[in-house]
Parts: C-alpha cells; sequence; structure tokens
C-alpha cells in the first residue's frame, strides 16, 4: 500500500514538475514572441511612415541643388559630389529610410524646381526671407552664413558703405544680389550663375568686388592669391531646407530627422568637418 502510495505521489509530482516547465517555456516563448512582435511593429512603424510620404521618385529623396558653393556642395576632382548640405541630405534619407537622389542645376533652377515639386527639397545654402516663404516652405534652420565681401588687395573698398559707385559681382538669385540691388540699384550688380565665375570677373577686372557667404568665400580667397574678404560682415543669415508649398507632410518628417540629427551630434560633427575654427 506504502508501495503504490508512494508511485501515485511519485506521478503527481512528476506530471506537477512538467506542467511547470511547461508553464516556463511558454512564458519565454511568449515573451520572444511578443518581443519579436514589436520589433515587427516598430520596423513596420518606420516603413508605414517612409511610405506616407509622396516624395517626386518612390523610394527616393530628390534633392536639387548647385554644386559650386564650398563648403555646403562642390563637386570633386572624379566628379563626384560633397559638402555639408550633400552630407546633411544623406543623413536626412536615412533617418526617412529613403535613397537620396541629387540633382545638379543652376541655383535659380534648384529654387524653382523644389517649388514646383520636381524635386523634393532644395540645399544649397539657401536663406529664409519673406519673399522666398511666398512660394516654399521651409524646413528648420540647421545653419547660419554671413554674407561678406571680397575685393582685390590694396582695393579702396574697406567696408560695406564703400560699396557705392562700384560694380559688383554675386550669384544669380542669392541673397546676395538681393542685399546688393535693393541696397545700391540693379545697375550697380553683375550676377553670375556660380560664385567662382563671379569671383574670376573680380580677377579679370569686370567687377570691383563679390558678395557672397563667408565659407565659399574663404575657399575662393584661398584658391586666388591676391584676394582679401573685408572684416565687416554685410548680413547674417540662416539656412534652411526648402520644399514645396503646402508639403506638411514632409516638412515635419524633414524637421524630426534634423531635430535627431542635431541631437546626437551628427550636424555639428558635419559642419567642424568643412568648416575648421578659426
Amino acid at each position: 500500500m506504502k508501495k503504490i502510495t508512494a508511485l501515485l505521489l511519485g506521478a503527481v509530482m512528476a506530471l506537477s514538475l512538467a506542467a511547470c516547465g511547461g508553464s516556463a517555456s511558454s512564458a519565454a516563448a511568449s515573451s520572444a514572441a511578443s518581443s519579436e512582435a514589436a520589433s515587427s511593429e516598430a520596423a513596420a512603424s518606420e516603413t508605414t511612415e517612409a511610405a506616407a510620404l509622396t516624395t517626386v521618385n518612390a523610394g527616393k529623396l530628390t534633392m536639387s541643388t548647385n554644386a559650386a558653393f564650398p563648403p555646403y556642395e562642390m563637386t570633386t576632382d572624379a566628379g563626384e559630389l560633397e559638402g555639408i548640405d550633400v552630407e546633411i541630405a544623406g543623413a536626412i534619407a536615412d533617418k526617412l529610410g529613403l535613397e537620396l537622389q541629387i540633382d545638379d542645376m543652376d541655383f535659380d533652377a534648384a529654387l524653382l524646381a523644389a517649388q514646383q515639386g520636381k524635386s523634393d527639397m532644395v540645399m544649397a545654402g539657401v536663406t529664409v526671407n519673406e519673399e522666398r516663404k511666398q512660394v516654399m516652405d521651409f524646413s528648420n534652420t540647421y545653419a547660419s552664413g554671413v554674407q561678406v565681401v571680397i575685393v582685390k588687395e590694396g582695393s579702396d573698398i574697406a567696408t560695406v558703405d564703400d560699396l557705392a559707385g562700384h560694380m559688383i559681382g554675386t550669384q544669380r538669385g542669392t541673397t546676395g544680389y538681393i542685399y546688393c540691388s535693393d541696397d545700391f540699384g540693379e545697375d550697380s550688380v553683375t550676377a553670375y550663375d556660380d560664385g567662382l565665375t563671379a569671383v574670376q570677373a573680380l580677377n579679370n577686372g569686370q567687377v570691383d568686388c563679390v558678395v557672397i557667404d563667408s565659407a565659399p568665400a574663404k575657399e575662393f580667397v584661398a584658391a586666388n592669391e591676391g584676394l582679401v574678404i573685408l572684416d565687416t560682415e554685410y548680413a547674417v543669415e540662416d539656412y534652411a531646407i526648402g520644399m514645396a508649398k503646402g508639403n506638411t507632410a514632409l516638412v515635419e518628417a524633414v524637421n524630426g530627422a534634423l531635430a535627431e540629427l542635431k541631437a546626437d551630434g551628427t550636424i555639428d560633427a558635419i559642419l567642424a568637418k568643412y568648416i575648421k575654427a578659426e
């Protein structure tokens, strides 16, 4: 009788242990499944967010630019595009789960492409002003620029006030062109397709000075002996990303990506890579 009782007790214990073991395994499996489901849900959410964005080319983030504005965008000897805007745009595209496509064109055309929805956004050291805000929407600012004046060594132009009565070279469609035309009259300004051509005109004596952003100005002066930058600043501006008017979803997505890139130090690292501390 004791043996039978013992056997019965043993069987009950074995069943009990088996039940406990099954419960633990089920709980672990359930936990793993929940974790996997959560990961899949997060990935699906990111994919859905990217898919929800309507872009010019499906799966791509198309950026129009003018790759003659170092160090923001420029062409290497190998024909590849690089620079601050190029790297920031690439980081934004990664955040949005899209492939970056860059279309290089004249500055005016780059602005127009974004306005007309032929590109998703324009990045070319674009300054936000009231005139541009009438025809396109902008992201939050990601960098600051300063308009400066380039002259030949020994020039009688010593300050911004001395620009009156001189021929000023600028890049067509830029705020430098707008400021100089407003301040000194359109007849005193000659617009060129890009900053490099304006600087070449200065070297050739076709203009007396060039008004352009400080970052490319430093690049041009370093590459052209006999040119200097005036100590006085013309204007201080904020750079932002231009997008078609009313494309709220894209503006919000780009701003979200910019916020993350600022928070994790990516944008500061890109700026430091191309603009060395004085």
